[in-house]
């Protein structure tokens, strides 16, 4: 049995949400700003611990969102989805008994088809439906770790196209975004990669966007990505995050998935979310 870590930090009381996943983070005001001390100690739990669940929050002012995120690097602003007017680093969530989709239905990482897929995503919900609207992640340092020896030689070499043509084609029609006014970019990846700040492998593959192996055939290609997509989201790896009002999240898109569970309709979810650019995976 895996002992859980105790909190080593002076400014913040990070409580490890999993064994190998997840920390709720206290005493931290995201309403105003975070002071350099305290801050390096976030930045340090972040790589720690992957995903960090900010609680005791009140409701962020979106120029604090933004100015928070942007001291991680500068920000990222999604190819297809609507973004909240006069802010155009933020992306919206909302779902409500009216939408046609909720966003982030299917495991993912975000924006994976980008040539520089985002480092992290920081989302803090507004409005919480009575229950149900968890979130779930998943530990690609760990899904890599659990590979047997022969197939870390197989993907370690291999590189993937991730696509998204299929998924935002149409997905915010209802939210006055037409095909004309989003991009639908594409990119190749390795299927693992390497963390710019913790050295450590990860699988970079997910059932959303990546589409194809290079240079295996199309039933090569399946039959790997189908394992592959059926590996990283085991249960072993996942944690499932319930949120309470006002709670952020920022997670590590480089070394976690996730997927947002919509069992919630008829009832509304709505929050903001500010991304940062990250790099090209190695």
């Amino acid at each position: 049995m895996v002992a859980l870590k105790t909190n080593d930090y002076q400014l913040i009381d990070a409580k490890p949400f999993a064994p190998n996943l997840g920390a709720e983070i206290y005493g931290v005001d995201l309403s105003r700003d975070v002071p350099d001390d305290q801050f390096a100690e976030i930045r340090d739990a972040f790589h720690k611990y992957q995903v960090l669940f900010f609680k005791d929050q009140k409701e962020i002012p979106p120029e604090q969102h933004v100015k928070f995120g942007k001291r991680f690097g500068p920000l990222h602003v999604h190819p297809a989805a609507p973004t909240m007017s006069g802010h155009p680093e933020i992306f919206e969530i909302h779902a409500t008994k009216d939408s046609k989709i909720a966003n982030g239905e299917f495991w993912h990482s975000d924006v994976s088809c980008d040539e520089k897929p985002p480092l992290g995503t920081m989302l803090q919900i507004h409005i919480a439906p009575p229950c149900g609207g968890d979130t779930m992640f998943s530990d690609m340092y760990a899904a890599y770790d659990g590979l047997s020896d022969p197939i870390k030689t197989l993907v370690d070499g291999l590189s993937a196209l991730h696509s998204s043509e299929h998924i935002y084609k149409g997905r915010y029609s209802d939210r006055g975004k037409t095909d004309a006014d989003i991009d639908c970019p594409q990119a190749v990846h390795p299927i693992v990669r390497t963390h710019p700040d913790t050295g450590r492998k990860s699988l970079f593959v997910n059932r959303t966007f990546t589409t194809k192996i290079l240079g295996l055939s199309d039933s090569e290609s399946d039959a790997v990505l189908a394992m592959l997509f059926e590996h990283t989201e085991h249960i072993n790896y996942q944690i499932r995050f319930q949120w309470t009002l006002n709670d952020m999240a920022f997670w590590d898109n480089r070394c976690c998935m996730h997927r947002a569970i919509w069992d919630y309709w008829p009832e509304e979810r709505k929050g903001r979310r500010v991304t940062i650019e990250g790099d090209r995976p190695k």
